[in-house]
């Protein structure tokens, strides 16, 4: 299956990887392989992940405070957030 970012998760994840590449020279290439490798997972295996809603799954990025939140349908996956976790979890109850 394929899996592709919404914008809005797409702008995420470039919004994070700007952050750890100011924090640090390399960091946002690991950062970017951290998150690769997750969605390499959930295209492995798309339905083993936490469900947080209905039609929501949540898939950890090793090594860094986020998670990839995701929806399953009969075409593809679909990254609905980066999701910061640090962050209050209110700001993406719209999308569970």
């Amino acid at each position: 299956m394929n899996v592709r970012l919404t914008s809005a998760a797409y702008r995420e994840l470039a919004a994070a990887a700007e952050y750890y590449e100011d924090q640090q020279a390399g960091l946002a290439d690991r950062f970017l392989a951290a998150v690769a490798e997750a969605m390499e997972r959930i295209a492995r295996h798309p339905e083993t992940w936490v469900h947080v809603s209905p039609r929501v799954q949540r898939c950890l990025v090793h090594r860094f405070p986020f998670a990839l939140l995701y929806h399953v349908s009969s075409e593809d996956i679909q990254i609905v957030a980066v999701a910061d976790l640090r962050r209050d979890p209110a700001h993406w109850e719209e999308l569970l």
